[in-house]
């Protein structure tokens, strides 16, 4: 799945945002469409933090959101060495973002598939905090993909 998804461009692992918003805005610029597009996946996003939290915990958010305005299922990865404030439910700052947005329009069920597996590999993640070290987009993605295998 991560690397169906996930391309180098896709991987930002050097995040410079500090705060909630201009992290989704950070990890929403990355996708290739246009403007008013990003602009509606944004506010979506945000509209979904406002019903709860996606900060899982143990430093790991999952922002996620269905939009009209998409063809197909977009991954993204942030990482935020420092970490951020996200209002994750054990009060931790966050250093990884899954950022998954989809079609609703969706008859493979691939969003739902996906964000099962992001939430699988996150309990991996959260015990083993190698991701941190990585500094290349394909090892990280290898690194990825191998939990997924697991």
């Amino acid at each position: 799945m991560f690397k169906e998804l996930l391309r180098p461009e896709g991987v930002i692992l050097n995040l410079t945002s500090t705060k909630k918003d201009d992290v989704l805005k950070e990890l929403v610029e990355v996708l290739d469409f246009p403007e008013d597009k990003k602009k509606i996946v944004l506010d979506t996003l945000k509209k979904r933090e406002q019903i709860g939290s996606t900060g899982i915990g143990k430093g790991i958010a999952i922002p996620h959101c269905r939009s009209a305005v998409l063809d197909r299922v977009y991954l993204v990865v942030g990482r935020s060495k420092k970490g951020v404030d996200f209002d994750a439910i054990d009060g931790e700052p966050v250093n990884l973002f899954f950022l998954l947005c989809a079609s609703p329009r969706d008859p493979e069920s691939r969003y739902l598939i996906t964000l099962g597996r992001i939430a699988q590999i996150s309990r991996k993640l959260a015990r083993d905090k190698k991701y941190l070290k990585i500094e290349d987009e394909n090892e990280f993605i290898e690194y990825l993909a191998s939990l997924e295998e697991e």
